[in-house]
């Protein structure tokens, strides 16, 4: 799974951000379990189990069970649908999202999906219809998944305030949750407010291990401020645990802005 959208979608996704993705949650419907959902709902945890670790193949075998043995699982749908929007089959990623929101229309985690998928086709309005409707159910577990992923779609669409804005409802609903922390960071070194984006970066050290987006992050804010002991540090630490990343290769070309 992309950070998710964190990540994320889980995403985040995250980063090249991306949106934080969702697994299945409670959608408040009630419904029996007869043997084969039994089945199906087994087999699309396994599915997810393989996605969030990058082996489409085997995710797509077992979504692909899942609807052999229960073809009303939306579940199962909402899951084909992340696979093929990673495989770049966006016609294939449509037709499954919009098949899992048929068969549950009050899935907030095909909801989520659905929408981040519509944005990172440059498709925002539509993207924020998506995640209005999984913040509408009273029952989702995860609203700051949706609320968050609002947020990178505001930034995807150039509106930061409005970015902004979603992402300290993300934290609200969430204060431990480190995506939408880190976004805030960003969004406060960007617009110049040094202090607030190392007092936001900070707050995400609390919650999260370093990322190279966070130490990339605190070596240019502590360079703007002129701490050369922190920002040593933080180049050190970036250099040290993602050397391969984007961000160290901004860091040797010298690319701070």
């Amino acid at each position: 799974m992309k950070k998710g959208v964190w990540l994320l979608v889980l995403a985040l996704a995250g980063c090249a951000q991306t949106g934080d993705f969702s697994s299945p949650s409670s959608t408040g419907a009630v419904q029996v379990e007869t043997e084969s959902r039994a089945k199906a709902k087994v087999f699309v945890e396994l599915g997810f189990a393989y996605f969030n670790r990058g082996q489409m193949k085997v995710a797509l075998d077992e979504a692909r069970k899942s609807i052999t043995a229960d073809n009303r699982y939306g579940p199962a749908y909402n899951l084909l649908g992340l696979i093929y929007m990673d495989l770049a089959e966006d016609k294939l990623a449509e037709e499954n999202f919009r098949k899992a929101l048929e068969l549950e229309r009050a899935d907030s985690d095909a909801h989520n999906n659905y929408g981040w998928f519509l944005c990172t086709r440059g498709r925002y309005d539509e993207g924020f219809t998506q995640f209005t409707e999984a913040m509408r159910n009273p029952l989702y577990d995860r609203p700051e998944q949706a609320m968050t992923n609002a947020g990178l779609c505001s930034e995807k669409k150039g509106d930061l305030k409005q970015a902004e804005a979603y992402y300290n409802k993300a934290q609200k609903l969430q204060p431990n949750a480190p995506l939408p922390v880190i976004k805030l960071a960003e969004l406060g070194f960007r617009k110049g407010d040094i202090n607030e984006a190392q007092r936001m970066l900070t707050r995400y050290q609390e919650v999260s291990a370093p990322t190279a987006e966070s130490l990339w992050l605190g070596l240019r804010i502590e360079r703007k401020l002129g701490d050369k002991g922190q920002e040593a540090f933080y180049n050190q630490q970036l250099r040290k645990r993602f050397p391969d990343s984007p961000e160290t290769r901004l860091l040797l070309q010298g690319q701070y802005e």
